[in-house]
């Protein structure tokens, strides 16, 4: 399964909030659950959090693929921006949309709750993927998709 794993992420595993499903979300990247994608988008964010969560992204991204920035991307993340889905001034966000749907992901995972894993907002997303001939994406934090052991 093919997950684009956005900036928040990584940073994640250095919050307290959010340290034990970031960590076990990379735990089964690495038991081979997920095929994580990520992009220059990802690097650049990165590039500006501490050293730690560096560390963490060129450990990770090894084993990663990575979206490019295409013209496609940059047409389907000005269409979310057209449609008001969100604000030029979170360009960067709509952009990881385009990119995960783009290069064909079946999930976005995140802990941006305020301009990506939000209700009023995934299916306007997907709203606009629709009439631009794309498919629909799933987008979770990190907590909905890790497995809680076996019930």
């Amino acid at each position: 399964m093919k997950v684009y794993i956005d900036t928040s992420v990584f940073g994640g595993v250095f919050d307290e909030e959010f340290v034990d499903p970031s960590k076990e979300l990379f735990a089964e990247v690495d038991a081979g659950r997920f095929k994580i994608v990520v992009s220059a988008v990802v690097e650049r964010e990165v590039l500006a959090a501490p050293q730690a969560v560096q560390d963490l992204f060129r450990q990770v991204v090894v084993n990663a693929e990575i979206a490019e920035i295409t013209q496609e991307v940059l047409d389907l993340r000005d269409a979310y921006l057209n449609a008001g889905v969100i604000t030029p001034k979170s360009i960067d966000d709509a952009t990881h949309v385009a990119l995960a749907t783009i290069s064909g992901c079946h999930m976005i995972v995140s802990w941006n709750f305020k301009h990506i894993v939000h209700f009023q907002k995934i299916p306007k997303y997907n709203a606009v993927n629709v009439l631009n001939g794309y498919n629909g994406i799933n987008i979770f934090s990190p907590s909905q998709v890790i497995q809680y052991g076996s019930s």
